[in-house]
């Protein structure tokens, strides 16, 4: 698994990354004194109230509060993740993403980028064979047998992998690609020390892509009666099974124009539906659903509909999907189900019924909440009092997934419904849900004690305030809220005085910090320009002079004094009263 991306490197992009640019190429901005302005892109409006400002790298909604730096913006708007809204900044810079953690990075890096490149020449290598190898007619005859057309095909990088233990692995060989590299990329299984075979051999191929586009695997379909049907790439440092989604690149702006995503079990089905112009279908890859698979979708919409066959091995498929996917279900979330007839899968149903048939059958698609309440009471006898009470115990494990929320308290509602109990009886039998919410990221004290709030929003609006404070570590036993982190973002701003306020709260990013600093970030604290440095002095005066009293007081509570704690004592007394 590659290391983490140095903070350094991050603090960097931040620094050297213009968020108005960014900003503005996707949502056009006007200039409004030092900020520009927009409508938000996040919520309906009329009226501008979503502003960048340049100076903090930073922007904010006074509308729907939705704020952040660029990294943030391009997760929200563009539904990138993390790693990608970096690689994404990095690229436009011409830099590479370093990580941490590895021994020799620059190797590394040429490692991963040649895998990259084999599988490349591998799924061209493919797509050739399927046009021009002298066995290919079998192929190109299923592919016609199932639908497909040659602009299809050509659409999806389909290949095909002729019969014969070492075609792919003599013309990469050719090309000097090294037996290690293929083996890392999963091009070719090693026979004994010195004898290696083809991964996949008389198949039809499907490329498997990242969300950048790249190649990272192949789905194999076997042609005549070898087993598995359907080979898959095994897990290398660029393909991981459970993290990627068949056709996911692809389908990225046409599940953003449809509202939801479908999920079925084969690459057949995504390219059949294609053709038939359902273009947001992806499959997972051989493998149950993951969590993981699930939030990647969730970040392009809010509702997911999965397909299976009606058969018993659907049905199982199904309720393992719906397990996975209960602590994903936060409010606005949707997630249904829709079962085709025994022996039909979505392939087959889209070329007998067409698109307008096909979207009949996804509108009577059943939502989980009804999927899962009738999966468990056929399990019941609701009419007895001991099946309402088995009933009862089967929701529970069920519900313990739940997220708190709306979509738990109403599941809740309908469940005690169907017990013919009341909801306090029913509480009292349920365990916490599994997502017990986090403890306050700033201690609540720290909006009572406000002094500590203050110093922390004039920091991350103004970092450079933080060499006006000089050491501060005298604090650290200070007993106010917030304050450990007061001093740590202090000594952060101070060894590195050019820190824009963007990268100190992309510092924090992931931490259990973050939203409530970006919150201060946004925080209106009524001082005017002109009056910062002051207000900082101030901050920091008050600051100094609670733990001169804090020490005086604990001095003055202890029965016996040292001569060096007396002397100690007369020195912040008469600090005090000089004040």
């Amino acid at each position: 698994m590659p290391g983490r991306i140095p903070q350094s490197f991050v603090d960097d992009l931040i620094t050297r990354t213009d968020i108005v640019d960014i900003i503005d190429s996707r949502v056009p901005l006007k200039k409004a004194g030092s900020e520009y302005k927009a409508c938000c892109p996040f919520h309906d409006e009329k009226t501008p109230s979503f502003t960048v400002s340049p100076t903090k790298q930073f922007y904010h909604c006074f509308g729907c509060s939705a704020h952040g730096t660029v990294i943030g913006f391009l997760m929200e708007f563009e539904h990138m993740e993390f790693v990608e809204a970096v690689e994404y900044l990095a690229s436009r810079l011409g830099l590479e993403v370093p990580r941490e953690g590895e021994s020799a990075p620059a190797k590394k890096k040429t490692e991963t980028a040649d895998i990259f490149t084999v599988l490349d020449e591998s799924a061209s290598y493919y797509q050739q064979q399927l046009r021009h190898h002298s066995q290919a007619n079998e192929a190109i005859d299923y592919l016609k047998q199932r639908g497909l057309t040659g602009e299809i095909s050509a659409h999806f990088g389909l290949g095909y992998a002729p019969p014969g233990w070492d075609n792919l692995l003599r013309h990469l060989t050719n090309k000097k690609y090294q037996h290690n590299l293929l083996l890392q990329a999963g091009l070719i299984t090693r026979k004994s020390e010195n004898r290696h075979y083809d991964r996949f051999r008389n198949r039809i191929m499907f490329p498997i892509q990242n969300h950048r586009g790249q190649v990272i695997g192949f789905g194999g379909r076997a042609l005549g009666d070898e087993e598995p049907k359907y080979l898959n790439s095994p897990e290398t440092p660029v393909f991981h099974k459970g993290s990627e989604l068949y056709g996911l690149y692809r389908a990225r702006p046409h599940i953003k124009e449809a509202g939801k995503a479908l999920v079925v079990e084969g690459y057949m089905d995504v390219v059949a539906l294609s053709q038939f112009e359902l273009n947001n279908s992806v499959a997972t890859l051989g493998t149950a659903t993951t969590r993981t698979q699930l939030e990647r979708l969730f970040r392009h919409t809010d509702e997911v509909v999965f397909c299976f066959d009606g058969d018993r091995a659907g049905r199982e498929a199904a309720w393992r999907a719906l397990e996975t996917a209960l602590p994903c279900l936060r409010e606005g979330r949707q997630i249904s189900f829709l079962f085709l007839p025994q022996g039909e899968d979505p392939d087959s149903v889209v070329r007998a019924e067409g698109k307008t048939g096909f979207e009949a059958k996804l509108a009577n698609a059943v939502p989980l909440p009804d999927y899962l309440l009738q999966q468990l009471s056929a399990s019941s006898d609701l009419s007895r009092i001991d099946g309402r009470a088995r009933f009862i115990e089967l929701a529970k494990p069920m519900l313990q997934k739940v997220p708190d929320g709306a979509f738990r308290e109403l599941m809740l509602n309908r469940v005690a419904q169907l017990a013919q109990i009341d909801r306090e009886t029913l509480n009292r039998t349920l365990p916490s849900p599994e997502s017990v919410p986090k403890k306050p990221i700033i201690d609540s004290g720290l909006v009572r004690k406000s002094l500590v709030r203050l110093g922390l929003s004039l920091l991350i609006q103004r970092p450079h305030l933080a060499k006006k404070a000089g050491d501060v570590s005298e604090l650290q036993h200070l007993e106010l809220p917030g304050i450990q982190l007061f001093i740590e973002i202090t000594q952060l701003a101070q060894q590195h005085p050019d820190m824009t306020s963007a990268a100190l709260l992309e510092r924090y990013r992931g931490t259990e910090y973050h939203k409530h600093l970006e919150k201060l970030a946004v925080w209106d604290h009524m001082i005017t320009t002109e009056d910062l440095d002051q207000e900082f002095d101030a901050v920091m005066r008050q600051l100094k002079e609670r733990w001169m009293s804090q020490q005086a007081t604990q001095l003055l509570h202890k029965t016996h004094l040292s001569e060096s704690e007396k002397s100690k004592l007369r020195e912040l007394l008469q600090n005090r009263r000089s004040k």
